[in-house]
């Protein structure tokens, strides 16, 4: 799960940089300061929240970066909430496929390590 979701935060990080100075450049924010202020400040925290994914609370600061991603279409626009949807979407995605596959983990048997390796 921690490499699933990480790749998402990941990923957020440019998406934001690129809606962000697309929105920045082609006139639909009236404050490019406060555009440029919010954009980086989610891209830094993005980008910490991908390294604290394993720990405690990793997955909570996730889902609450998703919700600061939704609500930067106040600053932004209307098209960082569909980007905001589209990664809510990636992320329980993330969560719920790399849970199964880190159960699954847990449920196999151990590799044989006598068997012969081709």
């Amino acid at each position: 799960m921690k490499v699933l979701c990480s790749s998402v935060l990941g990923i957020e990080v440019i998406v934001v940089l690129l809606a962000t100075s697309l929105a920045t450049s082609d006139g639909s924010v009236s404050n490019t300061r406060l555009a440029w202020g919010i954009g980086i400040a989610l891209m830094v925290l993005l980008a910490v929240a991908a390294g604290m994914v394993g720990r405690r609370g990793g997955l909570t600061i996730g889902w609450i970066l998703q919700v600061l991603v939704l609500a930067s279409a106040i600053v932004v626009g209307w098209t960082m909430v569909i980007v905001g949807v589209i990664f809510v979407a990636l992320w329980w995605t993330a969560i719920y496929l790399g849970s199964r596959v880190d159960r699954a983990k847990a449920t196999a048997p151990p590799p044989d390590p006598t068997a012969e390796r081709q």
